[in-house]
């Protein structure tokens, strides 16, 4: 058992030294950075795929006509659905998820975007 698992499993709360507990820790460890590193090539795809012009982007966020609108609505949304009860939660799930990913997009052209687009216009 390495000292990389020891060190997950004690940061998690335990204390013992079981080496099938030892072993369940290094296993949700790397199993929690596959699934990081997967997510962030999905979120890569989806930037790249709008990268190519201002169009795109503005389809992407719409009925929202700028950045800064498209995360302000993404954030109402968010603070909304955290104060709706669970069952409405559960229902209005996809929903949650595409706030989220418009809000990312915009963060990231809102930052990003002008650079980009101006490099593509020269």
């Amino acid at each position: 058992m390495d000292a990389l698992a020891a060190d997950f499993a004690r940061s998690c709360g335990y204390a013992g030294d079981s080496l099938a507990l030892l072993e369940a820790f290094e296993a949700i460890r790397r199993n929690g950075i596959a699934h990081a590193r997967q997510d962030h090539v999905r979120r890569k795809a989806v930037i790249d795929a709008l990268k190519p012009s201002e169009a795109l982007f503005l389809a992407a966020i719409g009925p929202a006509l700028s950045a800064e609108e498209a995360i302000e609505d993404a954030v109402r949304f968010i603070a909304c659905w955290r104060n709706i009860p669970r069952w409405r939660q559960e229902r209005r799930l996809p929903d949650l998820i595409r706030a989220k990913q418009q809000r990312l997009v915009a963060r990231y052209f809102r930052r990003h975007g002008h650079l980009l687009w101006a490099r593509e216009a020269a």
